[in-house]
């Protein structure tokens, strides 16, 4: 299978900028990374129906993109340990510009736009430190590279916007070298958080993982509307152990474990795939190797649980419902108390949703 950092090598450069908003290409709510049954890769853009709003052929496997908040355009970061982001008109599929981290720096392929699409931010490592850096991008220079800020720790994979324009990021805590590829070389130490920030990259607010659970690697994350921030963590501790896998964060650095049924629990590996905070007060999760979906109200508590082979993307869609994706191409909605399948897609989705 082609690597990640073949994708987007390979993807050529265009000049066209693109002018179009998302409702003038299908008014997609989500981008997904998927690959059709002749084995081709795509990027799908979702409507709150399950329906595919428009496609883009990659010449290799994606990942997850930065969706900009106004215009139709994504952008395709590469995931640890590669160097190239992809610009992408979603009107037309072209690639209107490569993005390259600076020398020492590689991204983990997620990014999010400011809330007026003037700057990108990029989690990124710096290779001879091990410490995680945002990447700060100006979109209305081509992207040109403004600066850059600490992340707060070590390994950050996903960043988003929350409501109030503070931007949160995941720091997984894993220490990783692109010349050992995917080795984890620091689990006896490391220590994952949740850190905020202001778009100039000043702190707001940094909540770690507590010490007897370093081992909880966080790794997704999504926004209610009130600013609370779901996360979705990986086990890298003992395999018989079952530390909660979700967790809420509603200020004052606290991260404040969902009430997960232990059985449940020995089911999913450790892992997490993605996380969703949809309506008032309801949120989800997903477990592709468990085979599972879970549902918690606003005080953590676990009120539903869905079993679906492959199931991971996540999406919460204007209707205060979650749009859910899987590897067999089906697409199901997520209500207060329902899991509805929708629509059946001949392809198949990758883990990540990302919202537009």
């Amino acid at each position: 299978m082609p690597s990640r950092r073949a994708f987007l090598a390979g993807l050529t450069s265009a000049s066209l900028t693109p002018t179009l908003g998302w409702a003038d290409v299908g008014n997609p709510i989500a981008l997904s990374a998927a690959m059709d049954r002749e084995g081709r890769y795509l990027l799908i853009g979702l409507t709150a129906a399950g329906d595919i709003a428009f496609r883009i052929p990659l010449p290799a496997r994606g990942h997850a993109a930065a969706a900009h908040p106004h215009i139709a355009e994504a952008v395709a970061i590469a995931r640890r340990p590669g160097t190239f982001a992809k610009v992408i008109d979603c009107s037309t599929g072209d690639v209107t510009q490569t993005l390259r981290a600076p020398t020492g720096r590689h991204f983990y392929g997620h990014g999010a736009f400011s809330g007026d699409g003037t700057l990108l931010f990029t989690p990124e490592n710096d290779i001879a430190t091990g410490q995680g850096r945002i990447g700060v991008w100006d979109r209305s220079a081509g992207y040109r590279r403004l600066d850059d800020f600490t992340s707060a720790g070590i390994g950050p994979h996903e960043i988003l916007r929350l409501p109030n324009g503070t931007l949160a990021v995941a720091n997984g805590g894993i220490r990783t070298h692109p010349a050992t590829g995917r080795d984890k070389l620091n689990l006896d130490t490391m220590r994952p958080n949740l850190a905020l920030f202001d778009t100039s990259g000043r702190m707001t607010d940094f909540a770690e993982v507590p010490e007897a659970r370093h081992h909880n690697s966080l790794r997704h994350i999504a926004a209610a509307p009130d600013g609370t921030v779901v996360c979705g963590f990986q086990w890298q501790g003992d395999p018989f152990d079952t530390p909660p896998l979700v967790a809420l964060y509603t200020g004052n650095g606290t991260l404040k474990p969902t009430d997960m049924d232990e059985t449940t629990l020995y089911q999913l590996d450790g892992y997490i795939g993605s996380v969703s905070a949809f309506g008032t007060g309801h949120y989800a999760a997903s477990s592709p190797r468990g085979g599972l979906a879970f549902q918690f109200d606003q005080t953590g508590q676990q009120v539903g649980t869905y079993r679906m082979h492959d199931v991971c993307g996540l999406c919460a869609a204007p209707d205060d419902t979650c749009l859910v994706t899987d590897g067999t191409g089906q697409v199901h909605t997520l209500t207060r108390d329902t899991l509805t399948h929708r629509t059946t897609h001949t392809l198949a989705f990758d883990n990540h949703l990302t919202a537009i």
